[in-house]
Order: C-alpha cells, then sequence, then structure tokens
C-alpha cells in the first residue's frame, strides 16, 4: 500500500509546468536562474549540479522569486532540489535511492507536489569509460531502475526527470561518430535508458516530437549553442498514471545563449488538470 504522505499537498485546477534545469552551479548562475523563472514562471522546477553544500542554498533568494524548496546539496559536482511555487505545498519523500552505491553524493530527490510524485535525478557522467567511474555510473543506474519499478507498483503519478547523462539514440545527438567512445553514448548505458522506459515509461519529449532533432545542452567548446551541435541527455519521463495527461513540452533553447549561463537549456512539460 501506498503510503499516505504520498497524496500530500493542495489540488489546483489548471494545466501544471514542470521543468527540468541543471542549472550548473545554483549560486553562480543564480542570476540566470532566477531571470528563466521570472520570464516563464513554472509551477515545479527540478534543479541538478548544485555545486553548493547544504547551507549555501540560496534560499531566500528563491523564496523571494515565489517558491519553496527542498534541496540535497553538496560541495563538489552534484547536488539536486525541487522548487514549487509556493502557492503549492511541497512535501519530501526521499533523499538518495536505496542502497545508494555511493551515498555521499546528491543525486537523487523525491516529493510530492499537489498530488504528483516528483523524482529529481543527476545520473553520474561516468567519463572515462570504460574505468571505475563508468562501472559507478551502471550501477547507480541499475539502483534507479529499481526504484523507479517500485514506483509504478504504486499506480499513482510519478514524474522522473532530470540530467540523465544519456543520449538514447543516434537522433539525440549531433554527429553521433565523434561519440562513440563516450560514456553518455555507450551501448550499455542506452541499453539501461532504454530498458527503464520499457517498464511502463513514456519519454515526454519524443511521444510529441518523435521525428525531430532535439537537444538540451551544448558544449561551451566549438561554438557549440551557436551551430546547434547538441545533444539530449535532460528527460522526463512520466508513469502510466500520468502520461494521458500530457499536454506539451519543450526546451527553453534561448536561455543557453544568455551571459553567463549553463551549458544546459531548461526542459518543461505541460500537464492537463486531472
Amino acid at each position: 500500500m501506498w503510503p499516505d504522505f504520498y497524496y500530500y499537498g493542495n489540488f489546483i485546477h489548471k494545466p501544471m509546468k514542470i521543468a527540468t534545469y541543471n542549472v550548473n552551479g545554483v549560486n553562480g548562475r543564480l542570476p540566470v536562474l532566477l531571470r528563466w523563472l521570472n520570464e516563464t514562471s513554472p509551477d515545479v522546477v527540478c534543479l541538478q549540479e548544485l555545486k553548493a553544500p547544504q547551507e549555501k542554498f540560496p534560499l531566500s533568494a528563491i523564496q523571494d522569486a515565489g517558491y519553496n524548496a527542498i534541496w540535497h546539496g553538496q560541495k563538489s559536482w552534484n547536488g539536486v532540489a525541487i522548487l514549487a511555487k509556493s502557492n503549492l505545498e511541497i512535501k519530501e519523500l526521499r533523499r538518495g535511492l536505496p542502497d545508494d552505491p555511493d551515498e555521499a553524493q546528491s543525486r537523487y530527490i523525491e516529493a510530492s507536489v499537489n498530488g504528483i510524485v516528483i523524482g529529481c535525478l543527476y545520473l553520474p557522467n561516468g567519463n572515462p569509460a570504460p574505468g571505475p567511474k563508468f562501472d559507478y555510473k551502471l550501477r547507480w543506474f541499475e539502483q534507479l531502475t529499481l526504484h523507479a519499478q517500485k514506483l509504478l507498483t504504486y499506480n499513482v503519478p510519478v514524474v522522473l526527470t532530470g540530467d540523465f547523462n544519456v543520449m538514447p539514440t543516434e537522433q539525440d545527438v549531433y554527429k553521433p561518430e565523434r561519440w562513440v567512445d563516450d560514456a553518455l553514448f555507450r551501448p550499455e548505458v542506452r541499453a539501461a535508458f532504454k530498458n527503464l522506459v520499457a517498464q511502463g515509461w513514456t519519454d515526454a519529449l519524443r511521444k510529441l516530437y518523435p521525428e525531430e532533432t532535439i537537444y538540451t545542452f551544448w558544449d561551451y567548446f566549438r561554438n557549440a549553442y551557436g551551430r546547434n551541435a547538441g545533444l539530449r541527455i535532460d528527460h522526463f519521463l512520466l508513469s502510466p498514471d500520468i502520461e494521458g495527461r500530457l499536454l506539451a513540452a519543450g526546451v527553453d533553447k534561448q536561455v543557453r545563449g544568455w551571459e553567463k549561463t549553463s551549458d544546459h537549456g531548461p526542459v518543461w512539460i505541460e500537464l492537463a488538470d486531472k
């Protein structure tokens, strides 16, 4: 039986916009984050790569922008957070995956917002591959897959989103031949993503745009953004209890072109009220 607290939240009768954004340093990119929140006004935002310890998360600035937050900080490369507009109640359910192969890394946080369970994740990069970092990536992916399967057994709306550090197919990368040895594109990782989706999850962007080239990340080097030489590594996976509510999805690509911005663009979906 699903625990009672997974039903926590105030219900609103309007479409809900949920976004994910690898901010690549929440304090260093705070002006960019706040500008984007003000211009696009998503209801819920999942952030990755905070690069800030727990006590350094900019909660006051986030609250001044009209959002409450839960977060799992880490000083180095990791850290995840979920923001929700102040008229929505957000209830933290979990931080870290069950049996996480490295609990010291802040890569997963889960919350209930407005009756939807939202898992925000930052999957390990895994480079150089092969090697210990790549092995850790695969182990973490396995634990995510096990947890995702359990979430589906509860038959409630679930959204898994974040930076998966996976390009699922050749359609998701500019010049795939250049990435054949990269941990984000190796066959083992692509197979792991395919197995995860096969549990019953819907890849939101691919459902709405099955034939289009869509990127969410552009490297800082070689004018990648200007040439649109990107990757699709930020994903939304929807459980069967919510995929029918999908109205729209997209990438705020213009944010990648702002000054002192992340190498990712914010990705979003819009869900109909149930």
